[in-house]
């Protein structure tokens, strides 16, 4: 046989072994196509539906304590403490218990002062105490404010109010199963406005929850009470535990 032939033998064998190669390669390429697992998390209709539960609030939440400016620190200290333990006394005859009681901030500090040439001073001190009380019996928290500012006198300090709920669990059952009806609503809607037919979800993810407690601010005169006046009025309002659900749905 000639170098010639042997040449071109050579060649066709080659190419037929390409062609099965390729062919088998692609037959490979088909079939992990056709069988292999795909995605949906972008296919099919995604929706994110809300829900929403309006509760009384059975918990407030009060942030009070005592302030005080003295020149020394001994003395500073000294009014602090008495004045903080009149206050405990106070929570103490309402019968709060020790763990709704949090300390929420101590702080001792000198008082600096500039002359007027520019030159610092120190003009004495100051204390602060503060606490974090839960009051359950909400019906108590006028007249606890009352008697916390009478007892500590002109060193009181309130922050403020906040209003929550002990055990939300159950209301965010309630708004999770409004956020999936609603989520189904949705996308029921959207299929039959695309002229698709809406299949089982594939994909569901429960977002985080929340409730917005409501704050207040009153505005306290000690005199008033001191002199028989009102008492503080407190209302409670409501509160709004909220949720969210995204789901997908398939497209049938």
């Amino acid at each position: 046989m000639s170098n010639k032939l042997i040449s071109v033998v050579g060649i066709s064998l080659a190419a037929l072994v390409l062609l099965a190669v390729g062919a088998f390669g692609f037959a490979l390429s088909s079939d992990k196509t056709s069988t292999g697992i795909v995605s949906q998390q972008n296919v099919g209709i995604w929706v994110t539906g809300s829900g929403e539960v309006t509760v009384v609030p059975d918990i407030a939440v009060l942030n009070l304590g005592v302030y005080v400016q003295m020149d020394t620190l001994e003395a500073a200290q000294a009014q602090a403490a008495e004045s903080m333990a009149a206050i405990m006394a106070v929570l103490e005859s309402y019968n709060i218990d020790e763990k709704d009681i949090q300390t929420s901030n101590y702080n001792v500090s000198p008082m600096w002062s500039w002359d007027k040439d520019g030159n610092r001073y120190l003009d004495g001190y100051y204390v602060s105490n503060t606490v974090t009380v839960k009051v359950r019996n909400t019906d108590d928290t006028g007249s606890i404010i009352d008697d916390v500012v009478a007892a500590g006198g002109e060193y009181t300090i309130i922050n403020g109010i906040s209003f929550t709920v002990d055990d939300t669990e159950a209301y965010y059952t309630q708004a999770r199963a409004k956020a999936i009806a609603n989520a189904i609503a949705k996308a029921t809607q959207i299929a039959e406005l695309t002229g698709v037919t809406l299949g089982d979800p594939n994909y569901i993810v429960d977002n985080n929850s929340n409730y917005g407690p409501i704050y207040y601010y009153p505005a306290y005169d000690t005199s008033a009470r001191a002199e028989g006046g009102a008492p503080t009025s407190i209302s409670t309002g409501e509160v709004k535990i909220s949720t969210s659900i995204q789901i997908v749905f398939d497209i049938e």
